[in-house]
């Protein structure tokens, strides 16, 4: 029986960390499963995203603390960093992965279907090119999203960049104007500046990481200027030319009005994504979409369509790969009858940054706890009193927690600081466990170590720092 032949239980459009974690659930509860990608399994996280961004950022790091050698006590003349060798590791680390994927994907019985897939009707799926027709009672789309641009700045791949143009080009640029100072934006322009490149980073709104806690974004924006990264917030971009030299960007301030235009060798757009729902059948389907092409869905990731489920980027809940995944475990759950939780509330998945300091967060910042009506206490705790993080020459930063002041509950974390981002999962996990601040505080950590921050500001919520 070939592929086209098979009936199928649930027909997934997309392999990014959303599509291929469903297809794996679906198939381990016993669902036939086809998985239909047009490009690389993995999607954009795996391939021009998440992973290789991370292993370039790896590099930026060792090239830190070679550069601060004094501090540790040695020293070495001409120091020669290979920037080529930099993106090239990075594919090489992305490459074995999507081999993974592939290798979990056969473990797993689940059939890849290379191609373009596309709705015909509820239920049936064409893959171009080639016409064939996979069909099953339930279809998950995780088609995911791509980078956005504006009028007046026009991706071309050669002076203006996108992400994925800049994760393959091979020549570090001498200067950069990063327009979008979010996750994304933050952590290029501190890659590029520790390779010795001018960077100015433009943001539209108030504050870097706009999304993130004040105080976290105010103590971010510092250590970018501390470094000499032109920080550029509340600042518009109005269009750009391409000249011989490289592009001359017009940007206006946004409270004053004024005018300017600032100038370098490239350009990299970095101001969020839209979804990849066009050609994909959605209108003949009778899948709704909302004003910005995303698909509503429940907590199961339902679509208005009974069969049909959407996840990941698509749906435009948190544009996150371990969120995709998260919803993609629900949806083959659902799909398959198991028992699973909706996802109902997404301000308490965990998010993070891997700029210099790394930040880290999840639930509500201090602000939207009191627009939320609740009466709260914080606790704080500087890395700069962590023994650890002054072991490792890493003071700067913070921990802060948000608790209720009846209930205990804790409201939002928010960390700024060396390896905060693996700091997190344990205050992801007290939120599940419906753990109070007092009672993260009351567990013994281990000393030496960056987690006893975490500690202290449990203790510091409760307003009995003990270090502090």
């Amino acid at each position: 029986m070939t592929t086209q032949d098979k009936a199928y239980n649930l027909v997934i459009i997309g392999a990014g960390p959303g599509g291929y974690v469903a297809a794996i659930r679906a198939a381990q509860l016993g669902l036939r499963t086809a998985v239909v990608e047009r490009e690389e399994v993995g999607g954009v996280c795996l391939n021009w995203g998440c992973i290789p961004t991370k292993a370039l950022l790896r590099n930026a790091e060792v090239i830190s603390l070679l550069e601060r050698g004094k501090e540790f006590g040695f020293t070495f003349d001409n120091l020669q960093v290979d920037f080529a060798a930099a993106i090239q590791r990075s594919r090489q680390v992305s490459q074995r992965l999507v081999k993974g994927v592939h290798g979990l994907l056969k473990k797993n019985q689940v059939d890849l279907v290379q191609g373009e897939g596309r709705l015909l009707a509820p239920g049936r799926v064409a893959v171009e090119p080639g016409g064939r027709v996979l069909e099953a009672p339930n279809v998950i789309l995780a088609t995911g999203a791509r980078p956005r641009s504006i009028p007046g700045l026009e991706i071309d791949g050669q002076r203006i960049l996108s992400s994925r143009h800049a994760l393959a080009r091979e020549e570090c640029p001498q200067s950069i104007i990063i327009v979008g100072a979010g996750a994304i934006g933050v952590e290029f322009a501190h890659f590029y500046r520790t390779y010795g490149a001018q960077v100015t980073l433009v943001e539209m709104l108030p504050a870097v990481l706009p999304l993130e806690d004040e105080e976290i974004s105010t103590t971010l924006a510092r250590s970018l200027q501390r470094r000499k990264i032109n920080v550029r917030t509340g600042t518009r971009t109005e269009g750009a030319t391409i000249n011989d030299d490289g592009v001359a960007v017009r940007v206006r301030d946004v409270s004053s009005g004024a005018e300017e235009t600032l100038s370098a060798e490239v350009v990299l757009v970095a101001i969020g994504v839209r979804p990849n729902s066009e050609n994909l059948g959605l209108e003949a389907a009778g899948v709704q979409v909302d004003r910005g092409g995303f698909v509503p869905v429940d907590g199961f990731m339902r679509t208005n369509v009974p069969g049909i489920y959407a996840i990941g980027d698509l749906t435009g809940k948190l544009l996150l790969a371990h969120v995709a995944s998260a919803q993609g475990i629900v949806a083959a759950e659902h799909i398959a009858g198991h028992p699973t939780q909706p996802i109902e509330d997404y301000a308490f998945m965990p998010r993070c940054t891997y700029c210099h300091p790394q930040v880290a967060s999840l639930g509500l910042t201090e602000a939207q706890a009191k627009e939320r009506g609740h009466e709260i206490h914080v606790g704080r705790f500087p890395f700069q009193g962590n023994g650890k993080a002054l072991g490792l020459a890493e003071r700067e930063g913070f921990v802060k927690i948000i608790g209720d002041a009846v209930t205990g509950e804790i409201l939002g974390v928010h960390m700024i600081g060396p390896e905060v981002t693996e700091l997190l999962p344990e205050l992801a996990l007290a939120r599940t466990l419906e753990a109070t601040a007092e009672e993260v505080a009351r567990t013994v950590h281990a000393h030496p170590t960056l987690s006893e921050a975490v500690m202290e500001a449990a203790h510091g919520v409760e307003g009995q720092p003990i270090h502090l």
